[in-house]
């Protein structure tokens, strides 16, 4: 009952926020205009310093574990790529396809995961670690799925797209602050107070303002029209990875806080930094906002499941 208390406590905020910038928008408080400005404030500034901010300030080199950050990448690869050729495969509507991968195996794993496990455990060590084997992972293949799915983009221009590929990754906001927070762990930078208080006043913006924005843009009439492939990226996302790597993760021989971090990386909602990213890349934001506010809802449920069956394994 504590674990389900907790989900709730977690995710229903999040869905909540989520709730209150739709409101917003349908009492005229706020407008597409809004909505433009704060994803691309969000895309280029806040989220970016957040993660600058989470990875900078872990200690790399005490903490590291080459296995279990070579897990995290590699769960993640093998989701990216599974969910990507079995919507080739199956999914026909080829404007969806880019929204419907990015949201599928991408986690809120900074964003909700570490809070997650500092929750259960008191501190995170194996959170960072995740983060650090997955996040950034989770950028440069957005990106590439982004920029190849992308409307408008023509068939049979593969070297194009792999040019454009490559520069949407060299620039994106989100990879460089991950590159940077890294270097600066690694090299153990200490900045100054001021420095410190600013950066972090500008990272708590971007969760709130994500969520908001996100939910201002939701549009629930065009979101209904697309609930089959909402509730099939859901299942993958929440059900489907966690049953395929949690026991991989299991043989392998991690445990305990491990397998927390691991299961978060798996079957935390999608982040709305996906939203943020389909919008700026032209790619389905109604199917991305669809599929996060449905695994943000149904997470609190599934992650609380997921923790009673590991339990009852006796695998944390």
């Amino acid at each position: 009952m504590d674990n389900f208390i907790y989900s709730i406590n977690t995710t229903i905020p999040i869905f909540l926020v989520m709730v209150l910038g739709w409101a917003l928008r349908q009492k005229g408080m706020l407008n597409d205009n809004f909505v433009t400005v704060a994803n691309k404030f969000n895309f280029k500034v806040t989220l970016p310093v957040l993660l600058f901010r989470d990875i900078s300030s872990v200690d790399i080199i005490k903490v590291f574990d080459l296995k279990y950050v070579l897990f995290c990448a590699l769960a993640s690869s093998a989701c990216f790529f599974a969910i990507w050729g079995g919507v080739k495969l199956f999914l026909k509507d080829k404007s969806l396809r880019g929204a419907f991968v990015q949201a599928s195996f991408r986690s809120s794993a900074a964003v909700m995961g570490l809070a997650f496990i500092q929750n259960l455990y008191g501190t995170s060590v194996m959170g960072p670690l995740m983060i650090i084997g997955a996040v950034p992972l989770y950028n440069i293949y957005s990106v590439i799925v982004l920029t190849f799915e992308a409307a408008g983009e023509e068939s049979g221009k593969d070297t194009s797209k792999i040019k454009t590929a490559c520069i949407n990754i060299v620039k994106n906001p989100i990879i460089i602050a991950i590159v940077l927070g890294i270097i600066s762990a690694l090299l153990k930078i200490e900045y100054p107070v001021l420095v410190n208080k600013t950066v972090n006043n500008v990272a708590q913006m971007a969760t709130p303002l994500a969520l908001i924005a996100l939910g201002a843009g939701f549009e629930g009439r065009a979101a209904l029209a697309k609930i089959k492939p909402t509730m099939a990226a859901s299942l993958i996302k929440l059900i489907i990875q966690p049953a395929i790597f949690l026991p991989i993760a299991h043989m392998i021989g991690f445990g305990g806080e491990e397998m927390i971090g691991i299961l978060v990386m798996l079957a935390a909602p999608a982040t709305p930094s996906c939203y943020i990213m389909a919008k700026n890349m032209n790619n389905d934001g109604v199917l991305t906002a669809s599929i996060v506010v449905m695994t943000t809802l149904l997470a609190a449920f599934t992650l609380t499941a997921w923790i009673f069956m590991l339990k009852t394994m006796g695998w944390i």
